[in-house]
């Protein structure tokens, strides 16, 4: 990422601003609309042709589409921009506040023994685990209360992304065909983002865990399983255990914003040369990992060094305000 694609406003996410969006399926009538009933019938006997010749249940896609409908919210959300495009700044204001770092300390404290133990496993600190917890659905409260098979069904028949959709959808059958969790609650995010971690079908398929051992990878419910999917899918994606994320720092007024970017990784003896400094003006201590400058609201805004692990956390979402506040929310924790 260059200097100055690190300086665009922020947009945020789709999960972000409509997770939380109530099911609002709204009924086809007239003869427009039923000829597009008549399509999507069409489109679920086809994904249904190819769901069994991948080898799902008859009985399970049977279940699975007395769930389908097609749902014209999910297109309008999907095709929706947003009014107004967020600063760094505004995003860290809103997402980083007082009551998610108190819940946060909260639910640390009270998963203390649980996080221990899948630290343990995935070598992930527990605070980055709530961190992401809280960010992702304020620690299980709002997890989305669209069908996900609905959702996932709309957009894959709406075609602008259809083929990503429908491979969504694909894994979403197989979750159901696995018996992880029942159609009726499989309920997540408009775009398909499920339960308590937020992961799309085919990342659940690749990275949730059954971390109780009680048979199933349950998100939606089951803690154990959802703090052990979210460190098991920090952990595959480079997390070291024994590092941080980053830190703010502050830039000088004639610092070459040509530097910036995650694409430009220096020691932090060479930032302090180019008079890259700590927030209070102290030098960096020099035992800090290699890393980057970002100014995600350019120069004159807040900046940032960040190390492997925001890197990692931008994997699960590539977007520098979501890594830095989970970075935040997890300092945050240690210093309550």
């Amino acid at each position: 990422m260059s200097g100055g694609m690190s300086m665009m406003p922020f947009r945020p996410s789709r999960r972000a601003l409509l997770a939380a969006a109530p099911l609002l399926a709204i009924p086809l009538g007239g003869g427009k609309a039923m000829a597009a009933e008549g399509d999507f019938n069409g489109f679920l006997a086809g994904l249904r042709r190819d769901a069994l010749g991948l080898g799902i249940r008859s009985a399970t896609v049977d279940l699975a589409f007395r769930h389908i409908q097609f749902l014209p919210r999910v297109i309008e959300l999907d095709r929706r921009q947003p009014e107004h495009k967020m600063t760094f700044a505004e995003f860290i204001g809103k997402v980083v506040n007082q009551q998610r770092l108190d819940d946060a300390r909260r639910n640390l404290a009270e998963n203390s023994g649980l996080l221990q133990r899948v630290q343990q496993r995935f070598n992930v600190q527990p605070r980055f685990i709530v961190a992401l917890w809280g960010i992702e659905s304020d620690f299980g409260k709002t997890q989305g209360s669209y069908s996900v098979p609905a959702s996932l069904a709309t957009l894959a028949y709406e075609g602008r992304r259809g083929a990503l959709f429908r491979g969504e959808l694909i894994a979403a059958l197989r979750i159901l065909d696995q018996g992880h969790i029942r159609a009726d609650n499989m309920l997540g995010s408009w775009a398909g983002a499920m339960g308590q971690c937020q992961f799309m079908p085919s990342t659940f398929l690749s990275y949730a865990v059954d971390f109780d051992g009680d048979g199933r990878r349950d998100i939606w419910n089951d803690r154990a399983d959802v703090l052990g999917s979210i460190a098991n899918y920090l952990s595959r994606l480079g997390w070291h255990g024994n590092e941080s994320w980053g830190r703010e720092v502050v830039v000088p007024g004639n610092f070459d914003t040509r530097l910036a970017g995650l694409d430009n990784r220096r020691p932090s003896a060479e930032w302090s040369r180019l008079g890259v400094r700590s927030v209070g003006a102290a030098p960096l201590t020099g035992r800090e990992p290699d890393g980057s400058v970002l100014l995600p609201d350019g120069l004159g805004g807040r900046a940032l060094l960040v190390f492997d692990n925001f890197r990692a956390t931008m994997k699960w979402n590539k977007s520098v305000p979501f890594a830095a506040a989970v970075g935040m929310i997890a300092d945050g924790i240690d210093r309550g």
